[in-house]
């Protein structure tokens, strides 16, 4: 007898790495964080469901045969999703789901002796499906006011899509102020006549004097929205291939401020000098989000990253390589991390909801989804002219459209 769950899901094959089908749940026993009690889950329905580019490269994993490893224990397969909303039938409530857990003080910075899961992406199932289990310390709280009848609005629902990569650069955000204010207090000091504890907080601020974000997709247009918040006096400089008039560069720019460099020269040399005289000089920050070689190439062959300049690298995929002789005399630091805490996650809920990103959600149709995942994968969601995020209304009867 078949389980009645429906779900896509990802396997090792070179021809059908992702499915659509009936799908037997599992539900071990996990731990949020170390110390913890291991709890069983608690059955959730999700509700609206966001594609991420992890959906992407892990279904191009299971076609090369590399997935085994993201499988839930003694599974072939792993139910993906793992941004949106659930609602918790025996709490009569909606949620946001905490990705990361496991036995770890910090599950999304463990650390080699520690171990995590996440769901949706490695060793637990996610949220592209009829019913999951979660759980129940996993299940955040979604702010008041956004509930009329039972049903969730439409509006807010697209933008909690977002809470996993928006926390992402929250971490982002913080993890580059404590390297600047590290790399560079001792030479702001001198230059101040200040003591540590001021210059430490001046290189904070000064780390993002000229900002360079190389790639515009959300990441890209997060990590601008918060380094604006955050230091209103920096000169951001985003540099991507789409038009000046894309809708998404004209939200981008409206929403983070900054400026525009369109990646669209012969020579990259010349792309080098239009974006250093765009930031008047050279950058002190280079955060590369397009998941491009372009990334390091431009930031250290072509030189845009300036003397003491910090150089993120948050793409998943390319190779970073440099020049070492450069590297060392202009005194370079490089950092890449992908992680967040829970209080990230609730921190980018409580800021997404009163922004306007919902704007930049497109939905496609469950039922077209489902009746050609990959398909829908390379033609609508992840192909040259998609949009700059996409989800899918997986449970109608919970959703408020006019809301």
């Amino acid at each position: 007898m078949g389980s009645g769950i429906f779900g896509t899901f990802f396997q090792n094959d070179p021809e059908k790495p992702l499915a659509y089908g009936e799908v037997n749940l599992i539900n071990p026993p996990r731990r949020r964080l170390r110390g913890e009690p291991e709890k069983e889950g608690i059955p959730v329905q999700p509700v609206i469901v966001g594609f991420c580019g992890t959906d992407h490269e892990l279904m191009m994993m299971g076609k090369r045969g590399e997935l085994s490893p993201k499988f839930p224990a003694g599974q072939n397969r792993l139910i993906n999703g793992h941004e949106g909303v659930v609602w918790v039938p025996s709490q009569d409530r909606f949620a946001i789901v905490l990705i990361r857990g496991g036995d770890s003080i910090d599950p999304t910075r463990y650390t080699e002796e520690e171990s995590y899961f996440e769901y949706g992406c490695d060793q637990a199932d996610g949220l592209f499906c009829d019913r999951m289990y979660v759980n129940p310390d996993m299940l955040l709280e979604i702010p008041e006011g956004h509930v009329h009848g039972g049903r969730l609005d439409l509006s807010f629902a697209k933008k909690m899509v977002f809470p996993d990569p928006f926390a992402c650069m929250l971490f982002q955000l913080e993890r580059m102020e404590d390297l600047g204010s590290a790399h560079l207090f001792r030479r702001t000091a001198r230059r101040l006549g200040c003591g540590e504890v001021q210059a430490r907080a001046a290189a904070a601020e000064e780390i993002f004097e000229r900002t360079v974000i190389f790639g515009l997709g959300t990441a890209g247009m997060f990590i601008g929205d918060l380094i604006r918040r955050a230091h209103p006096d920096s000169r951001i400089v985003f540099v991507a291939r789409s038009p000046e008039d894309s809708p998404k560069v004209r939200f981008a720019l409206r929403q983070a401020g900054g400026t525009y460099v369109r990646s669209c020269h012969s020579r990259p040399e010349d792309l080098a000098a239009d974006i250093c005289a765009s930031l008047g000089g050279r950058a002190t920050v280079f955060i590369g989000v397009s998941g491009s070689a372009a990334e390091h190439e431009m930031a250290f062959r072509h030189r845009v990253l300036g003397c003491n300049g910090l150089y993120n690298s948050f793409s998943l995929g390319p190779r970073i390589t440099f020049d070492s002789m450069p590297f060392g005399f202009e005194n370079h630091l490089i950092f890449g991390s992908i992680n967040f805490r829970q209080d990230h996650m609730e921190k980018a809920i409580r800021m997404l909801e009163a922004s306007p990103y919902d704007q930049i959600v497109e939905l496609i149709d469950k039922d077209e989804f489902t009746a050609d995942p990959i398909g829908s994968y390379e033609n609508r969601i992840y192909c040259k002219n998609a949009p700059m995020k996409t989800a899918v209304v997986w449970n109608r009867s919970r959703i408020n459209p006019e809301g």
